[in-house]
């Protein structure tokens, strides 16, 4: 269990740069930090999903919560104020865990008071509860308790500054309170079980959010409070906030429906490993519904369903789960948005036309698609309804497509035109795209020649004789050109991108995917180079750098304005899922290396007590201590730890193409 005494909690510093996260599947989620303060703009008690996944509303900040004993009032709440912290309700926490969901116990006076939030799965819900659990033998005083919710009813990558457009009435039903602040958003429910409810109708002004501020955003904000649910003479209380109505919550059984769906999704896993038992629960939390099936989000609390992500994802989130169903309707998902032989890079969160602007999502589709086949061999589905949209993409990039994506002359995939940034190092500035990488990249002749490799084994199984003959010497041509072009005599290891001649000598981490995928180009001698090379001068205890420190180009550390942020974001910034793809090229190099392996993950272990609790962030610092930075949970990242966690070393280098 990931539980925090009181030396973290009344620390405001430490408990506010730890952060808790509740998803309900269709993409809603809740978030903050064990201080009770937001730092973020995203944190909030209830960002449903309006048009699952997407089309989140900010609607709930969060609740302050007073607890009077007789005339006494404490309060638990903290917020961020110009200059000053209040109220101060950390100094009374206890505790905090995380499992089976966020838990706060809070001790006062003799008093416990335990706090818990959970999101109902498939529901655009969230659930508080307060429960005394402790009460000094023959103590007759008078405990009760007062909620005062605060409203923000924004899109969930803004900030509320002003009253204009919103209604601060309400209507209540029974124990139901009923609002609609913004009239082109849902309304709002809260249910609850308490004596009653006190209007109040206050805007509370000036909320300061510190890594707003840090990352050079705006990040102050009014809130509305218009009322008060009122608790007397407290024992359990309970508040559901919802978009719709359930009549007659059973709060128990809803709790009772959630933790049994979170252990089964552990136990049927067989796991012992504590790390890997984690990130089974962390893994669920990114995949959700879209549609008829099921993708998978990005990263909270600012990402939607990235096809790039969702496809790396794949394997970690759904195969090393159990979850192959979920697997399928993804593959099968992403295949009815197949647009001239692409993948969508992404969903806009407002709706409207996916996004193509990605040569590398397209390519991960392969390596899903085979990794979805290696792990449950159900070829049916594959053969009637991907394998023909397979066939289609690369006709697609031998005739050209979007951004002047085509097979060149070499076999090799040419990528890119000015003002686009096409593969995952994609940082992007105005117009000022900070690393291009036009040409023809070396992880993108990786994933092409993988592709190919792979429709030469569905072609054979299938029966496509003479596609499979295509197949193979399309690959051939790829591999004998690339070897000719990429290898680095100096640097003893392969060019990031060459084009028209001009090879990039940066020392990158996309190179280890000549390696560490199922079909390689390169042979042992110089797969052991490339391993070499990159844990020489990339490998740190949370992931690969993406620039080698030596380059006159790196950036140490991921802070400052947007500016700075994106200039470092490829630039020497450690991210956490490249992990994967080394562990793969390491396993294959040095067979007997399990050991090291397991070394190579500890440091995951000690991360999930740290930023997004029992989570993995997006990125880290490139120079130690390597502070965990950008998303405080990553599909990705959760994603490839978890693959390699529970994964056997896979077979010594395939790089033939028969």
């Amino acid at each position: 269990m990931l539980m925090f005494d009181s030396t973290i909690c009344n620390d405001f510093e430490a408990a506010s740069s730890l952060e808790w996260l509740e998803t309900n599947g269709i993409g809603g989620f809740a978030s903050g930090t064990i201080s009770g303060v937001n730092t973020r703009r995203y944190h909030a008690l209830f960002t449903p999903a309006t048009e699952p996944p997407l089309g989140r509303i900010r609607m709930l900040s969060k609740l302050d919560e007073t607890i009077s004993i007789d005339d006494v009032a404490y309060e638990l709440s903290a917020n961020q104020y110009p200059g000053k912290i209040h109220p101060e309700g950390f100094r009374f926490l206890k505790s905090f865990a995380v499992e089976p969901f966020p838990t706060w116990l809070y001790e006062i006076d003799g008093i416990e008071i335990q706090k818990k939030i959970f999101m109902p799965h498939g529901r655009n819900a969230v659930v508080c509860t307060w429960t005394l659990k402790r009460l000094r033998r023959g103590d007759r005083r008078r405990i009760s308790l007062a909620v005062r919710p605060l409203l923000s009813f924004v899109d969930y990558h803004h900030i509320r500054h002003d009253a204009t457009g919103f209604d601060p009435n309400y209507s209540e039903d029974g124990n139901t309170i009923i609002a609609q602040p913004v009239p082109d958003m849902p309304l709002i429910y809260f249910q609850h079980n308490a004596s009653h409810v006190e209007q109040t109708g206050h805007w509370y002004k000036d909320f300061e959010y510190a890594i707003e501020r840090e990352r050079g955003f705006d990040f102050r904000e009014n809130l509305f409070q218009p009322f008060a649910i009122m608790f007397e003479n407290l024992r359990s209380a309970s508040i559901l906030i919802s978009t719709e109505p359930m009549p007659g919550p059973n709060i128990a059984k809803l709790e009772r429906a959630e933790i049994k769906r979170r252990h089964r999704l552990v136990e049927q896993a067989d796991e012992q490993s504590p790390l890997v038992r984690q990130l089974m629960l962390a893994a669920d939390q990114f995949i959700v519904e879209r549609g008829s099936g099921h993708t998978i989000i990005a990263g909270y609390p600012w990402f939607s369903d990235w096809g790039r992500d969702t496809m790396i994802s794949l394997a970690g989130l759904t195969l090393a789960t159990d979850r192959p169903e979920v697997a399928l309707e993804i593959l099968l998902e992403f295949a009815s948005h197949i647009s001239q032989g692409m993948l969508p890079n992404r969903f806009p969160d407002a709706g409207g036309e996916a996004e193509y602007n990605t040569v590398d999502a397209t390519l991960w589709y392969f390596e899903a698609v085979r990794a979805y086949l290696a792990a449950t061999e159900n070829y049916v589905p594959v053969r009637d309804h991907i394998y023909p949209k397979l066939t289609d993409i690369l006709v697609w990039h031998l005739r050209g497509t979007r951004y002047n994506i085509h097979v060149d002359t070499d076999g090799l995939l040419y990528a890119g035109e000015p003002g686009v940034q096409l593969t995952w190092m994609d940082a992007k500035i105005g117009d000022l795209v900070i690393t291009p990488r036009t040409g023809k990249a070396v992880e993108i002749q990786a994933l092409w020649y993988n592709a190919l490799c792979v429709m030469a084994d569905l072609a054979e199984r299938f029966g496509d004789h003479e596609d499979r003959a295509r197949y193979i010497a399309m690959a051939h041509l790829a591999k004998l050109s690339f070897n000719a072009l990429f290898w680095n005599e100096d640097k003893q290891c392969l060019f990031d991108v060459v084009e028209n001649g001009n090879r990039d000598g940066a020392v990158r981490p996309n190179q280890i995917f000549t390696v560490s995928l199922q079909h390689s180009m390169v042979d042992r001698e110089r797969a052991a180079k490339i391993v070499e090379k990159v844990e020489r001068e990339l490998l740190t205890p949370v992931g690969l750098r993406s620039l080698s420190p030596n380059d006159e180009k790196y950036v140490p550390v991921y802070i400052g304005s947007p500016f700075e942020r994106d200039s470092a974001y490829h630039q020497g910034t450690v991210w956490a899922w490249l992990i994967g793809p080394f562990i793969d090229a390491y396993r294959k190099v040095y067979p007997d290396s399990e050991g090291i392996v397991a070394q190579m993950l500890s440091g995951f272990e000690s991360h999930l007590r740290e930023a997004g609790v029992g989570q993995i962030s997006e990125i880290f610092d490139a120079d130690p201590p390597h502070a965990p930075r950008g998303c405080p949970a990553q599909a990705w990242s959760v994603a490839e730890v978890l693959r390699v966690g529970r994964t056997a070393s896979p077979s010594p280098i395939k790089n033939s193409t028969n």
